[in-house]
């Protein structure tokens, strides 16, 4: 993600709730003790602050062959997800944020007991693959984070080619959710006057909706937070960018991670550290979380989302490199640490099909540098 560098964030205020790779050997600054509720008070030889019982291993280090396969694993790797296999074991998707056609999207497939069992690509020659989910019939949607970045419909398995999919327009792509009610698509934008838009597919068949042919919207919101939605006449941004081609669009600083919780299109901004709720039923747009509405922000530099048992985990780009869980009263707490990465984000947030194994990046490793990334495995209970 491009960077907006927020003031110095503090997730927690302490002693409050708020509403086969080797490991990399410990170092100096992993004797260090902590004080964070909940999380253990040192690192553990991967560098982690972890909940109790839980443990880490490294799956996958970038310019390094993943355990039993030949693919070399990519620099910064972005977004992730995860989608079961037949065999009862799962594939972790990971998407590349190098740019100049240097991106795309690596996997690597877990056996039923965890074990990894290969990694291949699934999408190359593309331009930094920024966020992506996963569809409802099981093809992993990529987004290009560039002025006219387009969205990758892949092959979680790697045998069918990758297809672009223009119909979800071209503009800077954040991250990209679905409704799985309606099989509409909502998907943020990254720009400091980002638009918030949905696609609806023409149709669905079979359980698939169409992503070639359909209407592409942006959202208008009032002062009531009543949202209304206007066509985009021009997808492919012809003449005019996305955000500029309706009058009175709602504007967002910074659109980034975006999921779907109980009805309701949660995502977040990087330029003023806001969780966005979107109630789809009601049509209603609702601030969920502030950092200014607190003299001492107990978590600033929102980025990627997910879900876990009804809470949304946030990831910090930069600053304490923590994951935040907020529980639906917003209640919040750290579930993870990673130390000695300052000059790194954390990426790449997702769960195994028992949501017992958490898979994450530190984007550009303890160095600071995109070659330097290292992809962990979190086994433990969360929240």
């Amino acid at each position: 993600m491009d960077k907006i560098m927020p003031s110095r964030r503090t997730f927690i205020k302490y002693g409050l709730i708020v509403a086969g790779m080797a490991t990399i050997p410990v170092v100096a600054q992993y004797a260090k003790r902590y004080d964070i509720p909940g999380l253990s008070a040192k690192p553990d030889s991967n560098g982690l602050l972890l909940p109790p019982n839980a443990t880490s291993r490294i799956i996958a280090r970038s310019g390094y062959t993943v355990e039993k396969s030949d693919y070399i694993w990519h620099s910064a790797p972005d977004g992730g997800g995860v989608i079961g296999t037949d065999s009862g074991g799962w594939i972790y998707t990971s998407n590349s944020e190098m740019k100049n056609a240097g991106g795309g999207v690596g996997a690597i497939r877990f056996s039923k007991h965890g074990e990894i069992e290969t990694a291949y690509s699934i999408l190359s020659g593309s331009h930094r693959n920024c966020g992506g989910c996963f569809t409802p019939w099981g093809t992993w949607l990529s987004c290009e984070e560039i002025n006219k970045g387009v969205t990758w419909e892949c092959d979680p398995h790697g045998v069918k080619a990758a297809e672009a999919k223009p119909a979800l327009g071209l503009f800077k792509h954040e991250s990209i959710i679905f409704d799985p009610d309606s099989f509409i698509l909502y998907l943020t934008e990254d720009k400091g006057d980002s638009g918030f838009y949905r696609y609806i597919p023409d149709s669905v068949k079979k359980g698939k909706a169409d992503l070639n042919q359909g209407v592409l919207e942006i959202a208008l919101v009032n002062n009531k937070g009543d949202v209304t939605w206007e066509r985009i006449t021009d997808p492919q941004a012809k003449q005019t960018p996305l955000r500029h081609q309706v009058k009175g669009n709602a504007k967002f600083n910074g659109g980034e991670g975006i999921v779907y919780r109980d009805g309701s299109i949660y995502f977040d901004t990087k330029g003023d550290d806001r969780v966005w709720e979107y109630k789809i039923s009601s049509g209603k747009m609702s601030i969920f979380y502030d950092a200014a509405d607190y003299e001492k922000p107990v978590l600033t530099g929102v980025d990627t989302i997910a879900v876990l048992k009804d809470h949304l985990l946030i990831c910090e780009d930069d600053g304490d490199m923590q994951i935040v869980a907020i529980s639906p009263q917003k209640e919040i707490k750290p579930i993870l640490q990673l130390t000695g990465h300052d000059k790194s984000e954390i990426t790449g947030l997702a769960f195994s099909p028992d949501k017992k194994r958490l898979y994450f990046n530190s984007q550009r490793g303890e160095t600071g540098k995109s070659r330097d990334a290292v992809t962990y495995e979190v086994m433990g209970e969360f929240v």
